[in-house]
């Protein structure tokens, strides 16, 4: 018996023993069977034993590890309920076809991958033969999730199926003619197929989290119920290494999402080489996902290996299996019995003696070809199980060889996802392997064929009529006949009009308290979708907390803290606003599933998302794009931005450049609104391209980025006649002689000063000084959209290639406006140079260039040469070069302002 003292302390120690002797009992059993019969039995029943407890439903941390094996035995797979062998030949036809696109395109170096398909696609097949459910049914259908490199498969299935031409096929990468098809799903390229675009890596699994989540939130809140419509994510074990990738697993299973499956193809291969060499990507993937509290299943080995098993009656073979490397394992797959038997069964005598039992040709099948993800029974076994578990999200770890049924030049290759093609010799096996109809005589001049039964082929009616009956062609988008939404009452915009008075307002409260009228709206206020990234308060959107409540499947369980205050913290089954937590991440990925409502499912919602603009496109960018491509609608707000008005934050949260990224975004029309009448005109423009009656020829398939500020500044009352200016990018908001400012002289000299967002008071300032100190007469416009009046230059220009006659706006706006032109902004200047060129006057600029700093928003602005002294002295200048004022004004403006 072991000697109390030794046991180790663990947290159970912390609690009192009821019956020390019956726990020394279980002690001294569990040293006896490792006396007896080794430490491996004794783990053995150990896991055995905790499994057992866990089925049970007794309260214990759970095994984060199993057995690299099977999750469902053999002799539990369920039948499949078709026409295997059907299906095999369908499979057959759209690997061959896949590999054969790729290879005819390589001649033109476009590239395409063919290896990832290859090893993928029974996990395809069997879905789209048996589970993923398509959209001309009831409800939503499902939503798929295409690893992106398997792309070919899809392309190949659809040419099977008569949704693609064999020209179609013969452009694939090549789109600038028309027929093309993109390389990846992009849904805005392909907007009948794609519905969701998975590359950029990872970005895929965080959106199906947020898609699924987002499902139950439609649901919940009662706009539509989509209760039937599962998500699934395809994946490839490489990909998992992207943090976006496992961010949100804790919400998957926190939020009981078991309309989500993860199938993960492992293939322990990513684009250069092995995906953990030197450990085991299987098992630790089902660490991290058993851990976060999902559903696991592993698919990992072919029928092949069920007469190994069968003999392993020491467990040696599962013990060694639990020790290979994955490196050394893909190694396996590409050596001969030989080394096999010296290299894996001769690591002890228990597997050396198994080995003697298993012929050489047993050996190859098992190490070369026999995996989970090649057999559609265990596929489908795997998927039957996983709509089957209740209460949390599945992830499903099919281990597959990369390459497969391509030959030995691709199977288990480092180098095969850069591999484009197949040489004719290589396709002739693979025809014979797959048992395909093709001659030889079909190879002309050395070019593959495309493989087709025909239309009226058994194999093309099985593959229509199970797509019949599960609800329609998968993949596919579907762009819903839905009637625009009324635009809400006037009034929510004009609120601001008249002005604040003497009360000052900044743009972010401006904007907050348009959304709460615009929610308020009978037609569409149910239809809103505020997001926030656990800044709320920050924002001042606490007060829509107890009117909107926040979303949560499980409503609020607890009394809030603050349950007596008029603004308590209301979390609700039905709630509004998704309050996300300290993820930009996950907050996007709500954005991306709200602002693709209206094509998913049919339902028109207006997410908006407002963040600190320095956290929003520096951070999640690349989400932006996925946000464009996936054809999304809605409002992005960038708060407390400029690199000036937040006070005190520093460096990270000065936002100088937000603007600029959203500049190289084709879908996002970005505005910097300077005034609260600004923000009204621009969401109600909005609303009415987006969701209302869009212009003939605007694209309503866009979504907005607006910059708004914390600093609390006068709201002046609308001018008239600005609604164009506002929307187009640039209007005169006051002259000189409208502003009142006193200028000496009738002659004086005159300059334009262009400000936008908050530097627009500045320039106010700048104006007063000119008149009162130096005589001269400043007009002030607000410059809504540096981005918008640019492209509307760049399609001028590109009308004068065309022959057509067209003058940009900004030219159309400055035209007959005397002297030169400032422009400033709180960004740095490339943000308002953007127009430049096209500004017939001689224009300057100024802006917040260089990393952000700690301090007064005054002292910030003085540092960076933007506050109003600054601007005077920069406006005399260019005066001055002009020689409308004397050069000694500008040394005598630097001296005074302390410049």
């Amino acid at each position: 018996m072991t000697d109390p003292s030794a046991i180790q302390p663990s947290e159970l120690d912390q609690l009192p023993d009821r019956d020390p002797e019956e726990t020394a009992e279980w002690q001294a059993s569990l040293d006896a069977v490792t006396k007896a019969a080794g430490p491996h039995r004794a783990a053995y029943l150990m896991r055995r034993t905790l499994e057992r407890a866990e089925g049970s439903g007794l309260a214990l941390p759970k095994l984060l590890e199993t057995d690299y094996v099977n999750t469902i035995p053999t002799a539990a797979e369920p039948a499949i309920e078709g026409d295997e062998a059907l299906e095999l030949k369908i499979a057959a036809w759209n690997r061959w076809n896949a590999a054969a696109m790729v290879t005819r395109g390589s001649k033109y170096g476009v590239g395409g991958h063919i290896a990832t398909f290859a090893s993928a696609a029974w996990l395809y097949e069997t879905g789209f033969n048996h589970f993923f459910k398509g959209k001309e049914g009831d409800g939503s259908g499902d939503q798929l999730y295409i690893q992106g490199h398997a792309s070919p498969g899809i392309y190949a299935r659809a040419f099977l199926d008569g949704r693609l031409s064999e020209q179609q096929l013969d452009h694939f990468r090549q789109e600038s003619g028309g027929d093309g098809l993109p390389s990846y799903p992009h849904p805005r390229r392909l907007p009948w197929l794609w519905e969701f675009p998975t590359v950029s890596m990872g970005l895929g699994p965080l959106s199906a989290i947020y898609q699924a989540r987002f499902n139950r939130y439609l649901t919940n809140r009662k706009i539509k119920d989509v209760s039937a419509s599962h998500v699934w994510a395809f994946l490839g074990d490489g990909e998992m290494d992207e943090p976006e990738a496992t961010a949100a697993l804790a919400l998957a299973s926190r939020e009981g999402l078991d309309n989500l499956t993860f199938v993960i193809n492992c293939n322990l291969q990513r684009l250069d080489g092995p995906v953990r060499a030197n450990f085991r990507v299987v098992q630790e993937l089902e660490a991290q996902f058993r851990g976060a509290g999902w559903n696991v299943i592993k698919t990992l080995w072919g029928s092949a290996w069920d007469e190994l098993f069968q003999l392993d009656t020491t467990g040696a073979l599962v013990r060694r299996l639990r020790e290979v490397p994955d490196a050394q394992f893909q190694t396996y797959a590409t050596r001969d019995a030989a080394y096999i038997r010296e290299h894996f069964f001769g690591s002890e005598p228990a597997l050396v003696e198994l080995g003697r039992l298993l012929t050489d040709d047993k050996i190859a099948e098992c190490f070369k070809v026999s995996r989970g993800g090649h057999e559609p029974r265990k596929v489908y076994a795997a998927y039957r199980a996983a709509l089957s578990h209740a209460g949390a999200p599945t992830v499903i770890l099919v281990q597959t060889v990369k390459g497969f049924t391509l030959g030995k030049g691709f199977e288990s290759k480092n180098a095969n996802h850069q591999m484009k093609k197949l040489t004719v010799d290589e396709f002739k096996d693979m025809r014979d392997l797959l048992e395909l109809p093709i001659s030889d005589s079909q190879f002309v001049d050395g070019q593959v064929p495309y493989g087709h039964p025909g239309p009226d082929s058994p194999e093309v009616r099985y593959l229509q009529e199970r797509r019949a009956a599960l609800g329609g062609p998968a993949p596919a988008r579907r762009t819903h006949a839905i009637a625009p939404l009324p635009a809400p009452a006037a009034k929510a915009f004009a609120s601001f009009d008249k002005g604040s008075g003497s009360q000052s307002v900044a743009t972010t409260m401006a904007f907050v308290r348009l959304v709460k009228d615009l929610v308020r709206d009978k037609e569409t206020g149910k239809r809103w979708v505020p997001i926030v990234p656990d800044e709320a308060r920050t924002f001042g959107m606490e007060s829509l907390f107890p009117s909107l409540g926040i979303y949560s499947p499980k409503g609020q369980t607890y009394e809030p803290v603050d349950r007596d205050q008029l603004m308590y913290y209301k979390e609700a089954t039905d709630g509004q606003i998704l309050n996300e937590g300290i993820t930009e991440a996950g907050s996007m990925a709500d954005f991306i599933a709200a602002a693709s409502a209206y094509s998913t499912h049919g339902e028109a919602m207006i997410p908006f998302y407002i963040f600190y603009s320095m956290f929003g496109w520096q951070r999640t960018a690349d989400q932006m794009w996925q946000l464009g491509d996936q054809l999304g609608r809605g409002f992005l707000v960038g708060a407390t931005a400029g690199r000036t008005t937040l006070t005190g934050e520093g460096l990270q949260h000065a936002d100088g450049h937000s603007p600029v990224i959203a500049a190289t975004n084709p879908a996002a029309l970005s505005y910097d609104p300077a005034f609260a009448y600004e923000i009204g005109a621009i969401v109600k423009d909005g609303l009415r391209r987006m969701y209302g009656e869009a212009a003939p020829g605007e694209d309503r398939d866009v979504f907005y980025y607006l910059t708004v500020y914390n600093e609390p500044m006068p709201q002046p009352a609308k001018p008239a006649g600005v609604d164009e200016g506002i929307l187009k990018g640039l209007y005169r908001f006051n002259t000189a002689e409208s502003a009142g400012v006193n200028v000496a002289a009738a002659n004086a000299p005159r300059i334009q000063l262009l400000g936008s967002g908050t530097a627009i008071h500045w320039t106010l300032e700048a104006q007063k000084l000119l008149a009162e100190e130096w005589g001269v007469a400043a007009d002030v416009w607000s410059a809504t959209s540096w981005t918008e009046l640019r492209r509307d230059a760049l399609e001028a220009d590109e009308a004068i290639l065309r022959g057509e006659e067209r003058t940009p706006y900004i030219r159309t706006a400055l035209d007959g406006a005397q002297g030169p032109v400032l422009a400033v902004s709180d960004y740095m200047r490339q943000v308002p140079d953007q127009i430049a060129q096209w500004v017939e006057q001689d224009y300057s600029s100024l802006g917040a260039d260089g990393f952000g700093l700690s301090d007064t928003r005054e002292a910030a602005r003085r540092h960076f040469g933007i506050d109003a002294q600054s601007i005077v002295v920069a406006a005399l200048a260019q005066l001055a070069r002009r020689g409308e004022v004397e050069a000694s004004a500008v040394k005598e403006a630097r001296e005074r302002y302390g410049l």
